[in-house]
């Protein structure tokens, strides 16, 4: 879009404000609501925005190591720039519009820590290889009939669930809350995310919803937009939502399974489509896989980026634990899907949870896959049955401090995320790592406080 036809749009519409923000190393979305007078400006110059944003955790405490940002540098300014084909009416928000901005360093270059900036540089490294992007995230994530204070006097203990039950894939646990799972779809569609499908999943009050794929950028900002989306919502349902990998250690997790395909630049043909190769997997896609395999440990941090993360990644629970690959094999890490035609052959990348940061786990997917790509990488054996129970495949790590760890001494990782962003990011989850041992959680009380 242009500034002229966004100021048409507004008049059009009714537009009285408008919501401006980015999104931090976490995927919060950061940002303020401004006059359309102010958009007018900041839409021309840009606007001041304190880097503190890179400076501080998900719960706005600041770091306590120094990197590019900190005390050291007094928290200056950043220029962000309004990205105008990001515009948006927020549909519960009808006189509102929202726009996505992209941080700057006072020389006008892209700021090395911005995760959209990050993912950005890597789908012109696949352009420059010829190849266009397609991605989509599929979220899972649990209602509960609570609020912010009720969830916080109540120590997250015994809440509430929006359904009662497990009720996998119930249309008629669907149904009786179609209020909120219309509401869901029509905003969805009317923000621009589309939602492909949504249903109930095997949990109280958990629903899973696939967007639809987008080429780019735009599917990250979609994946993105559908979390803070959804988050705000809920309340308008009476409800709250989480997007925590493993909320309760006797309910499955929430995933954020990454769908992936290479296409020609033109859009016309899925170069992962070989209809006469096996398992319809052309040779870029096998080289593809096998770049995701080889890094997957090294990229684990990015994919999952919280001490919460690895509760989920135990065996039997639909979330992977080892390096493997398989067709149709929902056992593995990465699970190849044929489709019913070559346009619809894909990747679908199962490590990652609810929780992520879509950008860094779209942008560790294409890190990995285009390190195959350039380097020839082989692709090993298909698992065929349960990868749980494959001893011999290779372990990915179970903590965020071990697979921390991994990514900082991984070359590759640091020759396609760029040493600035990976040293900053290894600080922030080693930030993670430390403030978690220091605490005393309920599981240690209660196993240990009167018998010891």
């Amino acid at each position: 879009m242009d500034i002229q036809s966004v100021h048409h749009t507004f008049r059009e519409k009714g537009i009285r404000k408008v919501k401006l923000g980015a999104f931090d190393i976490d995927g919060v979305f950061r940002g303020k609501y401004v006059s359309p007078e102010k958009f007018a400006s900041v839409a021309e110059s840009g606007m001041s925005f304190c880097d503190v944003l890179f400076g501080w955790d998900v719960n706005d405490a600041l770091y306590d190591r120094e990197s590019l940002t900190g005390w050291h540098t007094g928290y200056p300014d950043t220029l962000a720039k309004i990205d105008l084909d990001t515009f948006r009416i927020v549909p519960w928000e009808p006189d509102t519009a929202l726009f996505i901005m992209d941080l700057y360093t006072p020389d006008a270059s892209p700021y090395p820590l911005s995760p959209r900036h990050l993912y950005k540089k890597l789908l012109d490294r696949a352009a420059q290889l010829g190849l266009q992007v397609r991605m989509s995230a599929e979220y899972e994530y649990f209602f509960f009939e609570e609020n912010s204070h009720s969830i916080r006097e109540k120590g997250y203990r015994d809440l509430k669930p929006l359904t009662p039950g497990m009720f996998g894939y119930s249309v008629v646990r669907a149904s009786a809350c179609s209020d909120l799972v219309h509401h869901i779809i029509d905003a969805m569609r009317d923000y621009d995310v589309e939602i492909e499908g949504i249903h109930t999943e095997t949990g109280p009050g958990v629903y899973e919803a696939a967007i639809r794929y987008d080429t780019g950028v735009r599917a990250a900002d979609k994946a993105a937009l559908f979390k803070t989306g959804v988050k705000e919502l809920a309340p308008r349902h009476g409800l709250i939502a989480t997007f925590m990998a493993k909320w309760n250690a006797d309910l499955p997790g929430c995933s954020g399974h990454i769908h992936q395909s290479l296409w020609d630049l033109e859009g016309k043909a899925n170069q992962f489509s070989d209809p006469g190769a096996q398992n319809d997997l052309s040779e870029l896609a096998r080289h593809y896989m096998a770049g995701q395999l080889a890094l997957m440990p090294a990229m684990t941090a990015l994919v999952c980026p919280t001490i919460n993360s690895y509760k989920r990644a135990v065996p039997g629970v639909w979330s992977p634990i080892n390096v493997s690959w398989g067709v149709e094999n929902r056992t593995a890490a990465l699970r190849a899907i044929p489709g019913t035609s070559g346009q619809s052959t894909r990747v679908e990348y199962r490590l990652s949870g609810a929780d992520i940061n879509p950008y860094l786990a779209m942008a560790a997917c294409l890190a990995s896959g285009l390190y195959g790509i350039e380097n020839h990488l082989d692709l090993p054996p298909p698992v065929s049955g349960n990868a749980y129970a494959d001893v011999g495949l290779p372990m990915l790590p179970g903590n965020l401090a071990a697979a921390t760890d991994i990514l900082n001494r991984s070359d590759a990782a640091r020759t396609y995320l760029g040493d600035t962003f990976v040293d900053h990011y290894v600080m922030t989850r080693d930030y993670e790592v430390r403030l978690y041992e220091k605490a005393v959680t309920n599981w240690e009380l209660q196993r240990y406080f009167e018998v010891i």
